[in-house]
């Protein structure tokens, strides 16, 4: 089951790299009028957000820079450089497969019961596994409107 829940993760984000790989990086870093961050930003938030919600979230330690950059809440501070946003890219896939070795090591044990801003209740890693795809889903969702502006 995991490798199911993990391929619907895995599959939008293929398709929204793809979509995204013929843009500059000055495209990926404009931020149209009307908003506060802009497609780098985005996808680099989708990955805190994974990190977050599923390590975090567990008591569990994560690269604290890259995590305050992108955070829930957090705007961009710059420009996101081009070997930040490779290494984003390469992630936000290879990040998948770590973490399903963590899963099989059972480090999220100690996982709190806590409410998304969404008022979603998770109480497990399994469901935070779950809560996923509807994160990602709205993040690529303004990545798409976003990717028409630039």
């Amino acid at each position: 089951m995991l490798d199911k829940q993990l391929e619907f993760i895995r599959q939008p984000r293929l398709m929204i790299l793809n979509i995204l790989k013929d843009f500059s990086l000055e495209q990926l870093n404009t931020i149209p009028p009307g908003f506060n961050n802009n497609i780098a930003w985005n996808i680099g938030h989708m990955l805190a957000a994974q990190l977050g919600i599923w390590y975090k979230r567990a008591g569990l330690e994560v690269d604290e820079t890259f995590y305050q950059l992108y955070k829930p809440d957090s705007k961009p501070e710059g420009p996101t450089t081009q070997v930040q946003l490779n290494d984003i890219k390469e992630r936000l896939i290879t990040s998948l497969n770590d973490f399903e070795k963590d899963y099989a090591t059972n480090i999220f044990t100690n996982y709190p019961t806590w409410t998304t801003r969404y008022g979603a209740v998770v109480s497990s890693i399994d469901e935070a596994i779950a809560f996923l795809p509807f994160h990602d889903g709205l993040h690529i969702g303004y990545i798409m409107s976003l990717r028409k502006l630039v």
